[in-house]
């Protein structure tokens, strides 16, 4: 099959890319696969009753949610009983804090960088239990040209573990930057002092498959209307992990899985059994995924290299695709990031974003740019290498602009 046949069948198995509008605004969340959309309908339409009933369509509508709790956790190499769904990755990660207990004095490291999801729930841990808490900061990339390119290594984090820590937290790919974190070194480096490790998997599950034995992981969630399905997240706990949690269930309800200890009825049933549809359509197609956003980033990036006066590239500035993911950000020179797109917006259907993506520390402390941020392009495999020379052609007639407007 040609290139261009192949692109507009993946194109085609998604509603919304038939109007007249580009989508690189992705991180923010995918495009809905069709499949998803008609199994939701059609649930809602027939078996929409509650689980766990022995009348006929009770038994259909509990199988439904019993297969997507089975397809998510083979999905990422998990059990059943040790995945849970819920309406965000911010909720389930601030159910998973109010589940941990430590002991006053112990220690937590939490990433600097990360998405608020991430940090928030940490912080107010640690407050609560009176436990100390360290800022892991990043370091800039081993090109000085390239400054803004913070990240994550063993090296930053192994100063800051002793004896007393009890949990490491990070990003798996930052929202902002795009840069891939080694989450396996960091897991051996934090469980050599017998920590546990939880890692923010959104912005990098769009992109690659999460492989949470692999990876070495305690805790590990992500957002499936981020994989092109509906809005439902799901965070993974070991079942090692499990024993460190109390349930937040009613104290009538088994408490043996994940969805016993921490789901609280947040896993939409409509929702959670539309999820082996995403499965079905992403199995066999990552080696093509990976390859295809490795053309569409390093398009952008080498325009963007290339005009290193005029653009700066916030985050890993090279399209190898093993050091990041097709989310690229940057700002423009003299130029303010809401400028930048409200300007390109409305000669343009393309639709990108400005601003701090909840990823405020980062952005503004570390990154050192204001409330509005950076320019984010996030582009996933039904992206197209036009629709990305498009936008470079917008750029380029955007500069065009700056330049008669200066006296």
């Amino acid at each position: 099959m040609a290139f261009e046949d192949h692109q507009r069948e993946v194109r085609d198995k998604f509603p919304a890319l038939q109007q007249d509008q580009v989508f690189f605004d992705n991180a923010g969340g995918s495009q809905t696969l069709g499949t998803v959309i008609d199994s939701i309908k059609d649930y809602l339409s027939s078996t929409n009753v509650q689980l766990g009933a022995s009348y006929a369509v009770g038994k259909k509508s509990t199988s439904a949610y019993r297969a997507g709790y089975q397809a998510a956790a083979r999905y990422i190499n998990a059990d059943p009983d040790e995945i849970v769904f819920g309406p965000s990755t911010t909720q389930l990660l601030r159910n998973l804090s109010y589940a941990l207990k430590f002991n006053p004095g112990d220690e937590i490291v939490v990433s600097r960088i990360d998405h608020e999801a991430n940090i928030a729930p940490w912080v107010d841990l640690a407050e609560r239990q009176n436990l100390i808490l360290k800022w892991w900061k990043p370091t800039a990339g081993p090109n000085p040209e390239y400054a803004p390119n913070p990240k994550l290594t063993v090296d930053t984090l192994t100063p800051l573990i002793s004896e007393k820590t009890r949990l490491v937290t990070c990003t798996h790919a930052s929202n902002i930057l795009g840069t891939i974190t080694d989450v396996r070194a960091i897991a051996d480096v934090a469980h050599s002092v017998g920590a546990l490790v939880c890692v923010d998997g959104v912005a990098y599950a769009p992109h690659r498959r999460p492989n949470v034995k692999g990876l070495g992981v305690d805790f590990y969630c992500f957002s499936w209307y981020k994989v092109y399905g509906p809005h439902v997240s799901m965070l993974y706990g070991s079942w090692s992990a499990q024993t460190q949690l109390r349930s937040l269930g009613h104290f009538f309800n088994p408490s043996a899985s994940l969805e016993d200890k921490l789901g609280l009825a947040g896993g939409s049933y409509e929702l959670v059994q539309s999820i082996p549809r995403v499965v079905e359509y992403l199995n066999g197609k990552w080696r093509s995924i990976i390859s295809h956003e490795g053309h569409l980033q390093g398009e952008l990036l080498r325009y963007l290299r290339a005009r290193a006066g005029e653009f700066t590239i916030h985050g890993e500035p090279e399209e190898d695709t093993s050091l990041r993911v097709a989310t690229v950000s940057f700002s423009v020179d003299g130029w303010d990031s809401q400028a930048v797109v409200e300007t390109v917006e409305k000669k343009t259907n393309y639709a990108f974003r400005w601003g701090t993506f909840y990823s405020d520390r980062l952005v503004r402390e570390t990154l050192g740019l204001g409330k509005n941020g950076v320019v984010r392009v996030s582009m996933v495999h039904y992206n197209t290498l036009e629709e990305v020379r498009g936008l470079i052609r917008a750029l380029q007639d955007l500069w065009l602009t700056i330049m008669a407007s200066e006296p």
